[in-house]
């Protein structure tokens, strides 16, 4: 089914066999390519959460190729929270099924909010440009796990100001030693980004820009 901006619904396969529940949106000489993972399933987060909805939309009315999907146990997707575990196959099978739709001229970016961006930053898949990351927490899972961290491809963290749990001169420090990445502050917002995504929106587009 198509909704109102051109979005359909559709389904991955996880590596570990699970179906997840998903929508993208592909039009046709797409500018750029974004998959987008939402927050925590433990605390409601689900493809359609804030962050996740005010990114996809206003990426689709740009014009770009959008992937958005509900983590294992949330919504339609088969499977239960893995605690961060093997939530990581689900963002590699998001990233390949978009990989398999676009051309490889066109850059394909891994995005997340919160707990969606500390599974981005677990992902190193070879076809993407870089990442978008909104107020990760860099604490789901080990920082071992964290295969962008030291990857030379372009990393945004776009932290707000008044983050409960990682505002940005604690990311600044915990990514200092990273390679190629650069901490954006968004003014007046807290972890949840309420009345502050069109920040985000700003951020996003710099940020594929640069690419």
């Amino acid at each position: 089914m198509t909704d109102d901006f051109g979005a359909t619904a559709t389904t991955l396969t996880t590596a570990d066999g699970l179906s997840l529940e998903a929508q993208w949106a592909l039009p046709a000489g797409p500018r750029n390519r974004i998959v987008i993972a939402h927050p925590h399933p433990q605390y409601g987060g689900n493809m359609h959460s804030l962050v996740v909805s005010t990114l996809f939309t206003h990426l689709v009315g740009s014009g770009c190729a959008v992937l958005r999907f509900n983590f294992r146990g949330v919504g339609g997707s088969e499977g239960e929270h893995d605690f961060g575990e093997g939530e990581q196959l689900d963002v590699w099978a998001a990233v390949e099924a978009m990989a398999a739709a676009g051309s490889e001229q066109c850059p394909l970016v891994l995005a997340g909010w919160s707990f969606g961006a500390d599974m981005a930053l677990t992902c190193d898949a070879p076809e993407l440009a870089g990442w978008f990351l909104v107020a990760p927490p860099l604490r789901v899972v080990n920082a071992d796990r964290f295969k962008a961290a030291a990857d030379p491809r372009p990393k945004w963290l776009a932290v707000p100001e008044r983050d409960q749990f990682n505002p940005p001169d604690q990311a600044q420090a915990t990514t200092a030693d990273w390679a190629n990445a650069e901490i954006h502050p968004v003014g007046g917002a807290d972890h949840f980004l309420v009345g502050r995504t069109d920040r985000l929106n700003t951020l996003i587009d710099g940020f594929l820009a640069d690419l």
